[in-house]
């Protein structure tokens, strides 16, 4: 213990001349030396626009009756950041953007009387928030003694609290005046900076404290006193318009909004976007620590305060406003690199000529990022996010298909091959299925096809197979062979469907007279496809039986007495239509007529009511 506590002393020491020795900018960072200025990457040449008196003026007169609900006051107020907010003021500016005062006056947690809570676990422990850094070495002893269980009594919770708030106090802006040396003013910030920090997270206990918050609140620390600082870090981490969606224990909110600005970035960038993929440069990798310190890291710091300057107007949007002009005015270095070793230091450490104000902020107010376009990309997020979860559980309900347990313990594996196997058999049979419904329907079809022919008479089946003249029968046979000659030499009337030339012939009727064909006996079937060809088939041999049938018919008919028949006269005349028909159908180019393809009139009424039965 006496050489740790000499070491620290000696330390101490050296600390305190250096701090003394060193001088500080404008805005209190330590100035280095040139071989320091890499180490440190701070950069001391300001070019922000120095304040007018009549601007400041005008600015203080605006402040006096500032309304944050007034759409009239932002507008004017944005005016003003455009311009550059004085260092003087900008403390006040805040104060009206967040509405500190407000948000104070509503809430019953009371600041004092939580850092007298505080105070008391940090006595039982023996340390102060004075000398919280020097003491982080007991801290951590200490909770090694209570995960041992060599101690008990302490309070474990809020001792890790302590001492990862202490942690990252030593990392927080080192060389600035308010927290680097053992000087009266360095102490005094870092134990304002360690009050804040617990403060808020006994105020948000849900959160508690999320590294980065020290960055934030360091910043505010800088421009705002203690209590003030504590308010508006609750409203920058409470509100939605602003940081709510960043902080969070789990870290998943930040790797969101990272995931949001990938697609941002893809949409607005896309050349930049393919040349990162390709190098495997992940969002994650830069987005996080840009976002959680708020751009902090920067070198020039009167760039830093500009960017919160828009962050307190437009929350949120300005975030990703403020990355996406960072690594557009960086795409020309970038697209020129090949290895992710090169793409990584220069994203997380800005350049200087690039985060300059002139520079930096120009192309800032030049670049404008929607609240509506955040939101779609926020909704592809999601989108992809649901989409991931849907196919990991089909994943898992595959390997579960694919291994079941065997009674006796052993794992008996389904080879992918085999549950390939068994989707084609279920694609195969769906499409079996599909087809024996289809053949089903070309079936009915038929069927009712087959019906309605059926239903019709004979004489109509047989009109294509008659090509009869057309006659009609009378008492004076002179007469009708005068009208049967005058038929046969008439020219055959012909009728065009569908682009297709149709002869049309006469068909006989129910009493024995020849008629013209219906248009439903017209219609062509199909000829093609494997329907077409099983219905033309089954009508070609519906049309064979039917003539063979037909011609029994007559042949039966022909036995018959001659009182049932026809007059011998009828027979002479129709001899002599059937050869004016043969003579016509050759100078048509059509076949012969033959003795089975026609059929005898019938002329008695049984006759008649058998061939409509038939």
């Amino acid at each position: 213990m006496s050489r740790r506590r000499s070491s620290s002393s000696s330390g101490k020491s050296i600390r305190s001349r250096r701090s003394s020795s060193v001088g500080f900018d404008e805005f209190g960072f330590a100035l280095s030396k040139k071989r320091d200025k890499k180490l440190q990457h701070r950069c001391h040449e300001y070019s922000y626009p120095q304040p007018n008196p009549v601007k400041v003026k005008e600015l203080c007169e605006f402040l006096s009756y500032w309304n944050g609900s007034s759409f009239i006051c932002r507008n004017q107020i944005e005016r003003f950041i455009r311009i550059g907010i004085p260092p003087a003021i900008r403390g006040r500016v805040w104060k009206c953007l967040l509405n500190i005062d407000s948000l104070r006056a509503s809430c019953s947690f009371d600041y004092e009387a939580c850092q007298a809570e505080i105070r008391k676990p940090l006595v039982d422990l023996g340390v102060s928030e004075y000398s919280i850094i020097s003491t982080i070495d007991s801290l951590v002893d200490t909770e090694n003694e209570i995960s041992s269980g060599h101690a008990s009594g302490l309070p474990s919770p809020d001792l890790t609290l302590f001492k990862q708030i202490a942690l990252d106090l030593r990392r927080s802006f080192p060389t600035h005046r308010t927290l680097m040396g053992d000087r009266p003013e360095a102490i005094e910030g870092q134990a304002k900076l360690f009050r804040v920090l617990t403060a808020h997270a006994r105020y948000n206990p849900q959160i508690g404290y999320v590294q980065g918050m020290s960055y934030i609140a360091a910043v505010l620390l800088m421009i705002l006193s203690e209590e003030e600082a504590f308010w508006a870090m609750v409203a920058l981490l409470e509100k939605p318009k602003y940081l709510s969606e960043l902080f969070d224990s789990s870290v998943k909110k930040i790797q969101h909004q990272a995931l949001v600005f990938h697609q941002l970035l893809k949409h607005r960038a896309p050349l930049l976007f393919q040349h990162l993929e390709t190098l495997g440069v992940s969002s994650l990798h830069f987005i996080m620590p840009w976002f959680l310190t708020l751009f902090t890291s920067l070198p020039c710091w009167d760039s830093v305060l500009a960017i919160w300057d828009l962050i307190m107007l437009h929350g949120l949007q300005a975030v990703f406003r403020t990355g996406l002009t960072i690594i557009t005015l960086l795409e020309s270095r970038i697209m020129n690199m090949t290895e992710e070793a090169t793409v990584l230091p220069v994203l997380l450490r800005v350049p200087v000529d690039v985060s300059q104000y002139r520079v930096l902020i120009t192309a800032l107010w030049n670049t404008e990022v929607q609240e509506w376009e955040l939101n779609c990309m926020n909704r592809l997020v999601l989108d992809e996010m649901s989409e991931g979860l849907n196919t990991e559980k089909v994943e898992k309900e595959n390997v579960q298909s694919g291994s079941t347990f065997l009674r006796n313990g052993k794992k008996d594996e389904t080879p992918p091959q085999e549950v390939a196997r068994k989707t084609s058999k279920k694609e195969a049979s769906g499409a079996k299925n599909v087809f024996t419904r289809l053949l089903k329907v070309a079936q009915h079809l038929l069927e009712t096809g087959k019906n309605v022919s059926a239903k019709s008479s004979p004489a109509k089946k047989s009109s294509t197979l008659a090509r009869l003249p057309k006659t009609r029968p009378s008492t004076s046979f002179p007469h009708a062979q005068a009208r049967t000659r005058r038929s046969s030499s008439r020219p055959s009337q012909s009728s065009t469907v569908g682009g297709v030339r149709k002869e049309r012939h006469p068909s006989q009727d129910s009493d024995g007279c020849a008629t013209e064909d219906s248009p439903n006996s017209s219609i062509m079937r199909l000829r093609s496809g494997p329907v077409g060809k099983v219905a033309r088939r089954r009508s070609l041999g519906q049309s064979a039986r039917g003539s063979s049938h037909l011609v029994k018919n007559r042949s039966g008919r022909s036995l018959k007495p001659p009182a049932e028949t026809c007059a011998q006269p009828e027979n002479n005349r129709n001899n002599e239509d059937r050869q004016d028909a043969q003579t016509r159908c050759t100078s048509a180019h059509c076949p012969p007529l033959t003795e089975r393809s026609y059929i005898t009139c019938p002329t008695t009424a049984n006759q008649v009511r058998e061939s409509q039965l038939i």
